[in-house]
Order: structure tokens, then C-alpha cells, then sequence
């Protein structure tokens, strides 16, 4: 998981090169309630329509999504639907850079598709193309563009639609460069002639592509792991990997074949769900992820995109909780800085009908005393906000010498906790402005307080929420650790205070 997260990271440092076929896709959305009169075919009700960058611009979408850049080489038609793809491109979050050949003998391709939103199924689809190969001169214009950019990129993704752009010429000639430049490239592939992939880094086929251009059989898991490592073979790829649907994802790399699961989700659309796999691997391997590094974030990719309708990407949190544990999570989602983010947080678990809870302390060093202060916390109340003091308060609580731990590191441990919602940073040497901004209807304290002595108890109380106390365990305070460890610190020149083992 570490490895995940350090490559995810270094996500948006890259710059990937996507060649291939572009397309306009646009879906109609609507209700069919009845028969056309006119022939025995429904009658679609429109409710909305969406206009998106479709084929491989739809890789070049994933890409600057997940926050890398993409610069896209392609080609368009002198028409209406290529000035829209183009305008698209530019500013999809800024960080496509469009290098696109005008090809005035040939259509931008647009595919239009009509979709029941109450089955969530299409009903029909029409297609605006030329699948042939592009002229000589273009192929050169290609070419060019690809040769220019080349050295500022990572690694190269050639997405096949079977629409002409990726011909036999083109490819070999885009392999053998990034070969020279030592940059990775990515196939999707549509070709039934694998050779001409040659020397690519990563060939990925879905099983019934795999299935034509091995000719073998690909009905089970060790039929699909013998035809990817036969093919990975005869093509000299690095590495060949297999999109399962259901089934997940297949790795061949030449040693035991590498298989992931699909996660379990609602599927509602598959469309797009390869050029996700795709842009999701390139950039791994980009930012020098393994191969098996690599199919498991695309694993996750995917089924982030597949529980979407229509032509969808991934963002980064989208893709981080689906890869990392939810403790490696914790502190971007949890902890809280700004009382602005705490107030939007809050007000909508408000709105849910949510019970708030709170509590507060040090937390210098946790220990099991915190822990059942927290679950127990937890346990009375829907969503737990933890009061942390900042360093500055604790300095003024403690004395010299503390905190131990900064309020980052200190807000991380609590973050990790499943018991804890929300951490909530306060300067303050006592939480009461953070509890009149909360107003939660349970307050929480170990039992070495009274409720008379529990700061913001008549905020509480006058809202109609309740204190609750919890028993201690006996024989752990963080003052106690500092005692037995030989490091408590010189409280000179701190205030004097009752001892608190639970702060």
C-alpha cells in the first residue's frame, strides 16, 4: 500500500503523450413511456443531453483529471464536431495540450447514443465516421508532432478505436522512438496482428481481443494466462495485461501470472471504462510503478468509472480511497484546520439528522485511556468531533517541554482512529468557542470530572443534549508514561493544573 501511495503521488509530476482516435460522443437521455404510431419502435421523451471527448481523448481526460498533464495527438475533420473537440481538449482542467492534425478528406468521428435513464440502457446509438487509414501526408503531420513533444514526456499511450489515426507505419515508428528515449508505451490495441506492437512496454487486450489475436481458447483464468503470455512473448512486450470485466484484471510478465479481482460495484455504465484503465496504468508506470503496482491502482480505477453513467474519469480522492486503506486517508479527510471547513462539515451531517458528539484533550501521547474515552464517545453519538489543543495551548496547559508530539502528528494518530469522525484544531487554552460553534448534543469527559466541571456542559445541557462521562483506566495518563520513561518534562514557568489523565 506505502508503494501505491508513493507513486499516486508523484501522479501529477507527469506528462504522457496519447495517440489516437478522437471522438465526439454525445448521449440523449430521456423517459419511454410509449410506441411511436409511426412504426413499432419507442418514442424517447428527451430530459437532458451531454456532450463529451470521447475514444482516446477520453484517455486524455483521465489523464488531466488525475491531475497529470496529457498532450493529445490527433486528428479531426474541418468541421463542427472538431472545433468542439479541439475547445474541449484545451480546457479539460487546463492540462490537455491538443496537438491536432486537420485531416479535411475525413469526418470528425461522433458517435450518438440514446439512453433510458429509467433502465439506464441504450436504445440505440448512430455513428458519424471514416474508419480508414489516414493519408501518407498525414501520418507524417502525426508524426511530427509526436517527435517534438517526445522528450518532455514520461511515457507514450497509443489508444486504437480501429478508426484510421494508429496505422501500421505510425505505430512502429512511435514504439521505436520511445524506445530510443527510454519512455514506456502503453497499447490498447484493436489490431489482430500483434507484431506490429513490437517492442511496446504494455500491451493490454480485453479478453476477447486476447482470444483473436492468440487464436486460443480464453474461457477460464488459466486459458486467459497461457494465450497473454504466449502473445507477450511473440510481441516482446514487457508485460501483457488482460481486462476481465467481472472478473477483474490478468497479468503476464513472463514469470506466475498476476491476478486482481474487480471490486464489488453497482456497475450502472462500462462505456469508457478501458481508456480509465489505461491512463491510470500509464501514469503509474510513469512515475515508476511495477507492472502489478500499476494493475491494481487500475483495478480500482475502474471501478470507480464503472458505477458512473456515460463516457466517465476518476479524481484522485475517487482513486485513493479506492486503492489505500481508510487510515491512509485519514488526515486529508478528517482532520481540520479552517473553522470554515469544520462548519460545512458539520452543518451537513446536520442536515442529515445526525447526532453530533464531541470531546477534546492533549492526545500527546495516546494511550488506552484515550481509546475508551474515544470509542465510548463514538458510541454515544452518530459522528465524534475530537477537540485537539494546538501546540501553543498545550505549551500553556503542560508547561515547557510539551507537547511531545506536534499537532500534526498528534492529529494524524487520532485521524486514524475509526471511532473518530472529525479532529478539530483549537488555540484556545479551552474548547468552549469551539463547542459553542459545534453545539453537540453529547459532550464526552473521563470520569475524573464532574459534570459541573466539564467546560461548555450548560451549552449543552440548555440545547437539550447530555454529558457523558466515562470511566478511566485505571493506572494510564500520558503524565504517568513521562514518569516511567525518565523524559516528564521541567514544568517551571507553566500553570499549575489538576492532573488530567485523559487529556
Amino acid at each position: 500500500m506505502l508503494d501505491i501511495e508513493r507513486h499516486l503521488a508523484r501522479i501529477p509530476e507527469q506528462t504522457v503523450i496519447c495517440v489516437g482516435d478522437l471522438m465526439l460522443d454525445q448521449f440523449v437521455y430521456g423517459e419511454v413511456s410509449r410506441v411511436s404510431p409511426e412504426a413499432p419502435v419507442p418514442v424517447i421523451a428527451v430530459r437532458r443531453e451531454e456532450t463529451t471527448i470521447g475514444g482516446a481523448g477520453n484517455v486524455a481526460a483521465n489523464i488531466a483529471t488525475l491531475g497529470a498533464t496529457c498532450v493529445f495527438v490527433g486528428v479531426v475533420g474541418d468541421d463542427a464536431p472538431g472545433r468542439v473537440l479541439a475547445d474541449a481538449l484545451a480546457g479539460e482542467t487546463g492540462r490537455v495540450v491538443p496537438r491536432l492534425v486537420i485531416d479535411p478528406d475525413r469526418p470528425t468521428t461522433k458517435k450518438l447514443r440514446f439512453v433510458s435513464e429509467h433502465y439506464s440502457s441504450h436504445l440505440l446509438r448512430a455513428d458519424w465516421e471514416k474508419a480508414q487509414p489516414v493519408a501518407p501526408h498525414i501520418e507524417d503531420a502525426l508524426l511530427a508532432r509526436i517527435t517534438e513533444v517526445l522528450p518532455k514526456a514520461s511515457a507514450v499511450v497509443l489508444s486504437d478505436y480501429a478508426k484510421g489515426v494508429l496505422t501500421p507505419r505510425l505505430v512502429r515508428a512511435v514504439i521505436e522512438a520511445a524506445g530510443k528515449a527510454g519512455k514506456p508505451v502503453i497499447v490498447d490495441p484493436k489490431a489482430l496482428d500483434y507484431t506490429v506492437y513490437r517492442g511496446a512496454t504494455l500491451i493490454t487486450p480485453n479478453r476477447k481481443e486476447l482470444g483473436e489475436a492468440s487464436r486460443r481458447p480464453v474461457r477460464t483464468l488459466d486459458d486467459c494466462a497461457a494465450a497473454a503470455e504466449e502473445l507477450r512473448r511473440a510481441t516482446g512486450a514487457a508485460a501483457l495485461l488482460v481486462t476481465l470485466s467481472e472478473e477483474g484484471m490478468l497479468l503476464a510478465t513472463g514469470g506466475a501470472p498476476a491476478h486482481v479481482p474487480a471490486h464489488a460495484v453497482r456497475v450502472r455504465d462500462v462505456s469508457g471504462a478501458g481508456d480509465t484503465v489505461v491512463a491510470v496504468l500509464a501514469l503509474m508506470l510513469a512515475a515508476g510503478a511495477g507492472f502489478e503496482t500499476a494493475m491494481r491502482a487500475a483495478n480500482a480505477a475502474a471501478a470507480v468509472v464503472v458505477g458512473k453513467r456515460g463516457t466517465a474519469t476518476v479524481t484522485p480522492l475517487e482513486l485513493r480511497s479506492h486503492v489505500l486503506p481508510p487510515a491512509a486517508l485519514a488526515s486529508e479527510e478528517k482532520i481540520v484546520f479552517d473553522p470554515v471547513h469544520l462548519d460545512e462539515r458539520v452543518r451537513d451531517w446536520r442536515n442529515q439528522g445526525l447526532r453530533i458528539g464531541f470531546t477534546n484533550g492533549c492526545f500527546d501521547i495516546l494511550h488506552p485511556g484515550h481509546v475508551r474515552v474515544l470509542t465510548k464517545a463514538r458510541a454515544a453519538c452518530d459522528r465524534l468531533v475530537v477537540g485537539l489543543n494546538s501546540d501553543a495551548s498545550v505549551r500553556r496547559l503542560k508547561g515547557e517541554g510539551r507537547p511531545i508530539q506536534d499537532v500534526v502528528a498528534r492529529a494524524d494518530v487520532l485521524a486514524a482512529l475509526e471511532a473518530v469522525d472529525l479532529v478539530a484544531v483549537f488555540e484556545e487554552d479551552t474548547p468552549l468557542e469551539l463547542i459553542r460553534r459545534l453545539r453537540p448534543k453529547v459532550l464526552v469527559k473521563g470520569s475524573d470530572y464532574r459534570v459541573d466541571q466539564v467546560v461548555g456542559h450548560e451549552l449543552v445541557e440548555a440545547d437539550g443534549g447530555e454529558v457523558v462521562l466515562v470511566d478511566l483506566v485505571p493506572g494510564h495518563s500520558t503524565t504517568d508514561i513521562l514518569k516511567k520513561s525518565g523524559k516528564a518534562p521541567d514544568r517551571a514557568g507553566g500553570p499549575v493544573l489538576p492532573k488530567t489523565p485523559v487529556r
